[in-house]
């Protein structure tokens, strides 16, 4: 019997309502300016003199503080207890290597150019999850991630003058952040969204302590200030929202709105650095977007006929 087979009459697992669509997609795009404001206030952070082990601390310890300060009280010893603790340390240490990868690169590129190599999740997911889920991957797929990750190539020339080595950093963090997808799967129906978010504010931030404590710097001016609290205040209230907006709307209904973050983030880099998105941005990223949609719709279709 698998695991999905018991937990199906399970009445401590909460079910999603899937049914209020709209406010399902209006969420999930407060959430995306949420991550956007994030990674704004990361490399603003990086950017003014604070290391990045300390920001990266910073995100997960303040974030851990307000689990703790309004989850705790409502949802008790429960918001502790996990069915998988092996699989949720797992899921935190690649959530903070992808974090940790992704705040680095923050410091040499624009936040346009990371976060269209986060598009790429999808198509390393359908890649991994091959070997890690056992899943079947189509020729039509493959082809997908072969496209996408043609737009990839056009986002950063390798090989041109332009081109940044920190880029490289950038594709450890899509691929942390695929790992993450992947054993996120893997305890959907296991463990609570609350737990969830727990365990990872707190393997994160026990595990990057002690690189991040000494020699620590404070933010110098309001501005640092704001960005410094933010931190902690977005992750927490982006990934609430978002778990919430999958619990009133189908994954198939929210996945297409997510690329709208590029919007967010070309806003962002603009207005708050400066950095104006060249023109290999607005080649690269339709490729990597419409690749990432084709495997959606695949799998959706998949999907949809093995339930009928």
């Amino acid at each position: 019997m698998s695991i999905w087979e018991r937990l199906r009459g399970n009445p401590d697992i909460i079910k999603p309502i899937e049914n209020r669509r709209i406010l399902g997609i209006s969420l999930v795009l407060v959430a995306l300016v949420c991550f956007t404001g994030i990674d704004t206030a990361a490399k603003w952070l990086i950017g003014h003199g604070m290391p990045t082990q300390e920001v990266v601390f910073t995100r997960y310890g303040l974030q851990l503080a307000f689990v703790l300060l309004f989850l705790l009280p409502l949802h008790g010893k429960k918001l502790l207890v996990t069915r998988r603790p092996g699989l949720e340390i797992a899921r935190g240490v690649t959530l903070l290597g992808a974090t940790t990868l992704n705040f680095m690169a923050l410091r040499y590129l624009p936040l346009t150019v990371t976060g269209a190599i986060a598009f790429t999740v999808p198509l390393a997911v359908c890649t991994l999850s091959v070997p890690l889920l056992g899943e079947r991957v189509g020729w039509q797929r493959w082809g997908a991630v072969i496209v996408g990750f043609a737009g990839v190539l056009i986002i950063v020339r390798p090989g041109a003058e332009t081109f940044n080595w920190a880029t490289l950093l950038s594709l450890g963090m899509a691929l942390s952040l695929a790992l993450y997808n992947i054993l996120t799967r893997k305890l959907a129906g296991v463990d609570s969204a609350y737990t969830q978010q727990f365990y990872a504010a707190l393997v994160a931030t026990v595990f990057v302590a002690p690189f991040a404590i000494g020699g620590w710097v404070w933010p110098l001016d309001l501005a640092g200030w704001v960005a410094f609290v933010s931190l902690g205040v977005l992750a927490t209230i982006g990934h609430l929202i978002f778990t919430i907006a999958h619990r009133l709307a189908p994954a198939s209904s929210l996945v297409p709105f997510i690329y709208t973050q590029i919007l967010a983030m070309s806003a962002a880099s603009w207005l708050v650095f400066g950095e104006a998105p060249d023109i290999w941005i607005y080649l690269g990223v339709p490729v990597v977007i419409a690749s990432g949609l084709f495997i959606w719709f695949r799998e959706r279709r998949q999907d949809q006929a093995g339930g009928q």
